[in-house]
């Protein structure tokens, strides 16, 4: 069986700078209608691309809230996480950027300086980074809401592939793409 990268020209020099990749796509609804075996199935092979990318982190979040359902409210999307080697996929369902914030800053103690690094690592712990690439499942015409920190820092790629249709060859062309530019954005000069 082939793996997602065994087509793939990313360069080992360039993907090694990618500690953490954050994929937004789908609404909550979408979602909750992955089974447990779909979401299984989904983190392993993400996982298995970073393994083989070297890349540490990786977070999904879903991109909206989307249409209220019975099916969003009765089962919401669970926090999941995939053990790598040397890091970890993780899919967080809040696609509320300005809650993500605020719950973050909760979780900041009292005592501890708020800055830029204490704020990065209440937003992405269990993650030791902040993401290099942001990978937007849609139109390069629209942000998801969930994007309120990551604009600043972070390198996007916007691929048009539905959130049912994610694969990890998907995020493997998305993260060649990012690997064949030049840093636009969160990157800095050497």
């Amino acid at each position: 069986m082939s793996t997602p990268t065994d087509a793939r020209s990313t360069t080992s020099s360039t993907t090694s700078s990618l500690r953490h990749v954050l994929v937004v796509g789908g609404t909550l609804a979408e979602w909750s209608a992955l089974t447990d075996e779909a979401w299984q199935q989904r983190l392993e092979r993400l996982g298995e691309l970073c393994e083989q990318l070297g890349v540490a982190w990786l977070t999904i979040r879903a991109y909206e809230h989307g249409e209220e359902t019975g099916l969003t409210a009765a089962a919401p999307p669970v926090h999941r996480r995939h053990p790598l080697v040397h890091g970890e996929v993780i899919a967080d369902p809040q696609p509320d950027g300005r809650r993500r914030f605020a719950e973050a800053m909760q979780r900041i103690a009292p005592d501890d300086e708020v800055n830029e690094a204490t704020v990065a690592a209440a937003l992405y712990e269990p993650a030791d980074s902040e993401p290099d690439l942001v990978v937007v499942l849609g139109p390069p015409t629209q942000l998801p809401p969930s994007l309120v920190w990551e604009l600043a820092y972070a390198e996007l790629v916007f691929i048009d592939v539905a959130w049912a249709d994610l694969t990890a060859d998907d995020v493997a062309a998305a993260i060649d793409d990012f690997s064949n530019r030049r840093r636009r954005f969160g990157g800095l000069d050497e």
